[in-house]
C-alpha cells in the first residue's frame, strides 16, 4: 500500500489533477510496471544519464568482408588511432588518415587482428611496442606511402608477418637492414624501399636490397663479409711485417758492436828446435 500511494504520488507530480480525463487515466493504467518505473528513478538520482557502447568515430564503420568483422576508418580524418573497435576485429583499415606516430600497445585490445593497414598516412614515429599482444595474429601490415626514415627492430620481434614498407623516405641503415631480416616484404613491394634524404649523400636515391649486397651496413651481408675478410687479411699480413722487422732490428742491435770492434790477428804458432835443424839442413 505505501508503495501505491507513492506512485500515485509521483503520477500526480507528473501529471496534475486538471490533466485527469477518463481517457488519460485508461492511458495512466497502461504505464510500465513498477519495477520499470524504479530503474526510471535510478536512472534519475544518478543525474538522468545511463551507459551506452562506445560508438564509432565519424566516418567509421564496422562491415563482414569474407565472413571476418572489418573496421574500417579510411579517409576519416583521425590524427590518432581511435578508439572503440570491436574486439572481434580482424581486419582494421586506418589508411589515409594524418597519423603521425603509433604509440606502444596501439592494439593490444585486438586479440584476433590479423590484418592492420597504416598506408597513406604522415606516421614519422613507431613505438617499439606498437604492435605489442599481436604476435600469435597479426599476419600483414601495411605501412607503406608514410614519412618513415627507421622503424626499431624491437616492433616486430615474436611477429610473422608480411609488411609493405615502400614509398617511405628511408635511412638505409643497419637498422632497416636488421627489420628486413626479420620479416618478409610484400610480393611486388621490394624495389619500392628507396633511401630518402636522410641517407648516406651517395645512397640518396637509390633502392635499399641492392645496396644490402654491396655495402657494409651491420658488418653481415656479401660486400660486408667481403670488405671484412680482407681488413682481417691485411691486419694479419701487418702484423707478420711488423714481427720481421723488430726481428731484423733486434738483431743489427745486438751485433752491432761485433761489427765495430777490430779484428785480432791469429797468434803464431810456435817452431821446435828440431824443426827448425831440420829445415836448415834442407836448404
Amino acid at each position: 500500500m505505501e508503495f501505491s500511494g507513492f506512485i500515485l504520488h509521483l503520477r500526480g507530480f507528473f501529471f496534475p489533477r486538471s490533466y485527469f480525463t477518463p481517457g488519460l487515466c485508461q492511458s495512466v493504467a497502461m504505464l510500465p510496471p513498477a519495477g520499470h518505473l524504479l530503474s526510471l528513478l535510478l536512472v534519475i538520482g544518478t543525474g538522468g544519464t545511463a551507459s551506452s557502447p562506445r560508438l564509432a568515430p565519424q566516418g567509421c564503420y564496422v562491415a563482414e568482408e569474407a565472413g571476418e568483422r572489418t573496421f574500417r576508418c579510411s579517409q576519416a580524418g583521425l590524427r590518432a588511432v581511435p578508439t572503440g573497435i570491436p574486439n572481434d576485429t580482424r581486419k582494421l583499415y586506418l589508411d589515409a588518415n594524418q597519423l603521425a606516430s603509433v604509440p606502444a600497445g596501439a592494439f593490444q585490445h585486438l586479440p584476433v587482428l590479423e590484418e592492420l593497414d597504416l598506408s597513406h598516412n604522415v606516421l614519422a614515429h613507431v613505438s617499439g611496442a606498437a604492435f605489442q599482444g599481436l604476435a600469435g595474429t597479426l599476419r600483414h601490415l601495411d605501412l607503406s606511402a608514410n614519412q618513415l626514415a627507421s622503424v626499431p627492430v624491437e616492433a616486430f620481434v615474436g611477429l610473422q608477418i608480411q609488411v609493405n614498407l615502400s614509398a617511405n623516405p628511408w635511412r638505409c641503415d643497419c637498422a632497416l637492414q636488421e627489420v628486413l631480416q626479420r620479416v618478409r616484404l610484400a610480393p611486388g613491394t621490394e624495389t619500392g624501399i628507396v633511401c630518402g634524404p636522410g641517407a648516406r649523400s651517395d645512397l640518396v636515391g637509390q633502392e635499399f636490397l641492392p645496396l644490402v649486397e654491396e655495402e657494409e651496413l651491420c658488418g653481415t651481408g656479401q660486400g660486408g663479409a667481403r670488405h671484412s675478410t680482407d681488413v682481417a687479411l691485411l691486419v694479419t699480413m701487418g702484423g707478420w711485417l711488423v714481427l720481421v722487422v723488430a726481428y731484423l732490428a733486434q738483431y743489427v742491435w745486438e751485433n752491432r758492436d761485433g761489427t765495430r770492434r777490430p779484428l785480432k790477428r791469429a797468434p803464431a804458432l810456435p817452431v821446435h828446435s828440431e824443426d827448425s835443424s831440420t829445415l836448415s839442413t834442407m836448404v
